[in-house]
């Protein structure tokens, strides 16, 4: 039995996950899970990356007590952040978060030297305020003169882990300052940010071995000096790599606090249409490009739990679904991409102030308003889906739903609902899947990715979910794309 240790970082907690592989079948288990709370300071956000290294640590402790050989770990997290090093390869704080209120000034500041178009055109990479590239363009000089590294979050923690600095190019590709056509930094856009090229890491595959623990962590944590993976350190290109699918008429749902939908490409797609369709080029495992669409998830559903949750009604997420379930279909929708619901103070009162302003009654109770947030998230995976198939010319016969998300079976039945086609849910650990998977791979224990997701296949039970009321869905889609104009 071979076993691996995945570093799985999420914008709500972080955990080490063990994986043992026998005979085909893959199992895999929590062994330390620990919050990932930011840091508000006035209208600035940050990570309070000291804690997010001693959960870490914590894990890996628990891990070493387990007295078995491991092979392997590696890390993965969100895309947009990253650490800022000096020239000794320490953190230059603060380590911003990606929903900072500076990335406004950041866009200005690039686009008035660089067109959007251009931008586009170098990149693949959709328009979203939160981009690395913004931040980095709204770093003040005086920080920017201190630093000797840029390194994407994942990358960062495999660092810290091995003491290799190197861009995994799935986190990479994210940042909007990787050209895929090219598979380098873009040469324009870091000389219109005047960031010197010294800043930039080199740029490895996925599946890359970056060398051994370090030996002080080795002796703090008891484990052994393990071989250190740049899996794909971008979770959504680890959550693919784990998608259980075959053929090319299929679509993935990464769903959690984003929803990122799409389908596996063997070449980007950078087309005037594309961009117009604000759809992005990542990379994923073996080069493969995740042509997709980040959409805002169940970060609507988080935001209006913790806001009830202040004014002292606490729920919990099954009960939320449970309400939603029981609430009045379809009494109002918004549109989830609106830029209102990106980071509003309270979520509940901006879902209310969208249905007034759009003529609608706003929902007066936490299942309404919920329920609302559902409907409206499947009825924009539908719009997505379409412009996915108008995009590859693809017929998409199928979704597959992994990650978290794929938890909420109210969401996956209103995405089969909206979108007319049959949903698959799981595995709702996509994300560590993948990333152990291709530990694997790279390990030769498996000898491909198509054979890892015959793994996934064989080790892991899906559910099914046909669409339902598909005439009162139509009726939905033709209310919610009024909204849109």
């Amino acid at each position: 039995m071979r076993h691996y240790l995945a570093c799985d970082l999420g914008a709500e907690s972080g955990r080490i996950m063990l994986g043992s592989l026998e005979n085909g079948i893959l199992t895999i288990e929590e062994i330390h899970r620990f919050p990932n709370v930011p840091i508000k300071n006035g209208s600035s956000m940050h990570w309070d990356v000291p804690a997010l290294f001693t959960g870490v640590k914590e894990g890996l402790k628990k891990a070493a007590a387990r007295k078995l050989p491991f092979a392997s770990i590696s890390c993965d997290s969100w895309g947009l952040d990253y650490f800022l090093l000096d020239d000794r390869g320490e953190i230059i704080p603060p380590t911003f978060h990606y929903r900072d209120e500076r990335t406004e000034r950041g866009v200005k500041a690039v686009l008035a030297k660089v067109p959007w178009e251009t931008v586009f055109a170098e990149t693949g990479i959709q328009f979203m305020v939160i981009n690395s590239i913004y931040h980095l363009a709204a770093e003040t000089p005086e920080r920017l003169a201190k630093a000797g590294m840029i390194l994407p979050l994942g990358d960062g923690f495999n660092y810290w882990l091995c003491g290799v600095a190197k861009s995994e190019v799935s986190l990479a590709s994210t940042t909007q300052l990787y050209n895929p056509i090219k598979r380098v930094w873009s040469q324009r856009l870091t000389h219109a940010l005047n960031l010197p090229r010294k800043l930039l890491p080199d740029i490895v595959a996925s599946g890359t071995r970056l060398g051994s623990l370090k030996p002080d962590l080795a002796r703090e944590t008891g484990l052994p000096q393990i071989q250190v993976i740049a899996t794909c350190s971008h979770d959504t290109g680890a959550a693919v790599a784990a998608v259980p699918a075959a053929g090319n008429d299929w679509a993935y749902l990464s769903s959690g606090t984003w929803s990122l939908m799409g389908v596996e490409t063997g070449q980007p797609l950078i087309t005037d249409q594309s961009r117009e369709l604000n759809f992005t080029n990542e990379i994923g495992y073996g080069n493969t490009v995740r042509l997709l669409k980040n959409i805002i998830g169940l970060w609507l559903v988080q935001e209006c739990r913790r806001v009830w949750a202040e004014k002292g009604r606490k729920f919990d997420y099954a009960e939320l679904t449970q309400l939603a379930a029981a609430a009045t279909p379809f009494k109002a929708l918004i549109n989830p991409a609106d830029a209102r619901f990106l980071n509003p103070p309270d979520m509940p009162a901006a879902i209310n102030r969208f249905c007034r302003e759009t003529g609608q009654t706003a929902p007066r109770t936490p299942g309404a308003s919920i329920r609302c947030a559902l409907e409206s998230l499947a009825l924009l995976y539908r719009r997505t889906l379409n412009q996915v198939e108008q995009l590859t010319g693809r017929k998409i016969t199928r979704l597959h739903i992994v990650g978290g998300g794929g938890r909420n079976e109210l969401l996956n039945q209103f995405t089969a609902n909206a979108c007319g086609i049959p949903v698959l849910a799981g595995p709702t650990e996509a994300t560590a899947l993948g990333n152990i998977l291709i530990q694997a791979v790279t390990l030769g224990h498996l000898p491909s990715l198509s054979a890892a997701r015959q793994v996934v296949r064989d080790s892991f039970g899906l559910k099914t979910f046909e669409p339902k009321d598909t005439e009162a869905w139509e009726s939905a889609q033709k209310r919610f794309e009024m909204l849109l104009k």
